[in-house]
């Protein structure tokens, strides 16, 4: 990659935490042209509006908007991490679980070849 200066080398990485932050921005901006388009549409047939009337309730149509995403948004946060930790709990049990029935297994054959040598080793005159 060569950059501005015309210097190559490797192409930078973002992290993960940049890459939600510039996705929730564009996200949100998207929102914000949504609900911009909105209060257009929901205006244009009111034609007896004057401008400054027009944009006022433009306005308040986009901070209600706005308002109804952000708090579906938090909710939405809420859930997914209240989801999260569900599955992480249910990992940690399916693991636990693994592990024992691995350790239990490992036991079992060791018993059993034990007790194969041990039958073995005594029936030899």
């Amino acid at each position: 990659m060569t950059d501005a200066a015309g210097r190559t080398g490797p192409e930078p990485t973002l992290s993960a935490d940049v890459l939600n932050q510039v996705e929730g921005y564009l996200l949100w901006q998207a929102r914000v042209a949504e609900a911009e388009q909105r209060a257009r549409v929901f205006t244009e047939p009111l034609q007896w509006l004057t401008t400054a009337q027009r944009e006022e309730i433009e306005r308040h149509y986009i901070r209600d908007c706005l308002t109804r995403a952000r708090v579906d948004l938090h909710r939405i946060a809420q859930r997914t991490r209240g989801i999260r930790g569900e599955y992480e709990k249910r990992y940690r049990q399916l693991r636990m679980r693994c592990v024992a029935w691995f350790v239990t297994s490992v036991a079992t054959m060791t018993a059993a070849a034990a007790l194969t040598v041990a039958t073995v080793a005594h029936t030899r005159p």
